[in-house]
């Protein structure tokens, strides 16, 4: 079972990767194109509203609902599935239609919620209001884009869904180079790229759809009880695994107040950030979630138990060293990606702080990932929805107590924080239902992780130059000086771990690593 996930993780994740640098491509664009000027401010405050419903309508809480429950009737009867299928996709667009009806007509209204510090009639408000009621429709589509990929996930077709995003990043860098011209300023044309790629991503699910006998023909069909059962899990899902997306947009309301380039920073070190989390750790979580389901229907309690070892085992060998890698090498990487033309040397000064805050939380954030589905794989929603109450309780002070004197950085560091509770949350009470129980040798394996990531960190360090240096190199000196960094320090973490006794063939068979 282990060799079979690893080889779905290892697709989703290369598929991932592809999707991750494209988005790096399209950010550096993008920085080029609008810097940390009001107008970048104005788009990304208008793009992060419809994308925080997409994460609760599309690939968050709807899909951890719909897999378990589809996943129980795929094994039962096909056809069942077919109707469930039919049910839920025609519910799932009547809502997304409504909400981005609703939204077009009160974008004012959202705007003015969501970042209070735009006073009305001000430029920024006024094109991030523009913005918003383009980019709302997009709603719509990506959400059955993500109930596509909930159907072929669970199938086991992992490699459609997960290179589906890259077309968001080819729609909006064409976007800059293509539509500009034809628009007011590119923030609008950047938005039009949005709108485009949602029906663009859409389309290419339904070959795959129609491959596996799964497209699905719109039902509104009320007396369906699995579907009913969807959107009653999914309502306390919304919380739970919306808790990185509510803890952005509190922080995006406090950032309007905030400096002018406030929000850029942030978005900017969050995406760096989101590098890791998304090749690994959504990757495996992908993955994780369906097979759970699986073994759960099967009642295998210790197979369900061991399957959540794995993976915690291979979330600590990955998240440990990209938190200190993120940490030492902000102004490298950020100089290196986004230094140029609107993005000077100050936007990455003040970004690299809110990354060096934000990667102290890249291991929680990817703990949840692989913890969460461990309740959501056994049709339990209520309770990651009470811990991610206590997490988003514990962004939200943090963030009014800390934005006073550390302003933007403060932020990033109050959602980082909140990550580690949200996840070691999770775990606890995982451990105290008797759900998860770890299998021998952690102590032991911990210990060579952080001496390998210890060794990696000095490599890096001793490496690395000052921060005005980065200013200063031409960008092929950068590039040049920033592969040494990667390369030494992987290098210098992998020699480590196989110098201490860590296997990959160990962790693939879940063997013991005494």
């Amino acid at each position: 079972m282990s060799k079979a996930i690893l080889k779905s993780t290892a697709i989703v994740s290369v598929m991932t990767l592809v999707s991750r640098i494209s988005g790096l491509v399209r950010d550096v664009v993008m920085a080029n194109v609008l810097g940390s000027t009001g107008l970048a401010d104005a788009f990304f405050v208008a793009f992060r509203i419809p994308n925080f419903l997409r994460r609760i309508f599309g690939e968050g809480a709807f899909a951890q609902a719909f897999i378990p429950v589809f996943s129980e009737l795929t094994a039962q009867n096909t056809q069942d599935a077919k109707r469930f299928v039919n049910s839920t996709a025609g519910f799932l667009a009547l809502i997304t239609f409504v909400l981005a009806t609703a939204g077009i007509l009160f974008a004012p209204a959202l705007v003015g919620l969501y970042a209070p510090g735009y006073s009305v009639g001000s430029t920024q408000f006024t094109e991030t209001v523009v913005m918003l009621r383009v980019m709302f429709p997009y709603l719509f589509c990506i959400s059955l884009v993500a109930m596509s990929a909930g159907i072929l996930n669970t199938l086991n077709r992992f490699a459609v869904p997960a290179v589906t995003p890259v077309i968001l990043n080819v729609c909006m860098i064409l976007a800059m180079f293509v539509l500009v011209p034809f628009f007011d300023n590119a923030a609008r044309a950047l938005a039009c790229g949005v709108l485009i790629a949602g029906g663009v991503q859409l389309a290419f699910q339904i070959p795959s759809l129609l491959r596996e006998g799964y497209l699905p023909s719109f039902r509104i069909d009320k007396t369906n009880e699995p579907t009913r059962r969807v959107f009653r899990l999914m309502l306390p899902a919304i919380f739970s695994v919306s808790v990185a997306q509510i803890n952005m947009l509190v922080n995006t309301w406090l950032a309007s107040f905030l400096v002018t380039g406030s929000i850029s920073w942030l978005y900017y070190s969050d995406r760096l950030m989101e590098f890791p989390v998304g090749v690994f750790g959504i990757a495996l979580a992908t993955v994780v979630l369906p097979s759970l389901s699986k073994v759960h229907d099967a009642g295998n309690a210790m197979e369900f138990s061991k399957m959540m070892d794995w993976a915690l085992r291979w979330v600590t060998l990955i998240a440990l060293p990209a938190t200190m890698a993120l940490f030492f090498l902000a102004v490298p990487l950020l100089s290196t990606i986004f230094q140029y033309n609107a993005f000077k040397s100050a936007d990455v000064e003040m970004a690299a702080l809110a990354l060096r805050a934000f990667s102290l939380g890249v291991c929680g954030f990817i703990f949840v990932k692989v913890l969460a589905p461990g309740f959501f794989a056994r049709q339990d929603t209520q309770t990651p929805m009470r811990i991610a109450v206590v997490a988003v309780a514990v962004n939200i002070l943090l963030s009014f107590s800390l934005v006073g004197h550390m302003q933007h950085t403060g932020l990033a560091l109050a959602i980082s924080i909140a990550a580690w509770v949200n996840s070691i949350l999770l775990y606890v009470t995982l451990r105290m239902r008797g759900i998860y129980t770890p299998e021998p040798g952690w102590f032991w394996y911990l210990l060579r992780v952080f001496m390998a990531v210890g060794v990696m960190s000095f490599v890096i360090s001793y490496l690395n130059e000052v921060d005005r240096v980065w200013f200063e190199w031409s960008l092929s000196e950068r590039f040049f000086r920033l592969a040494i960094l990667v390369g030494c320090g992987g290098v210098s973490y992998f020699i480590s771990l196989y110098l201490l006794g860590i296997r990959p063939k160990q962790l693939l068979l879940r063997q013991k690593a005494e």
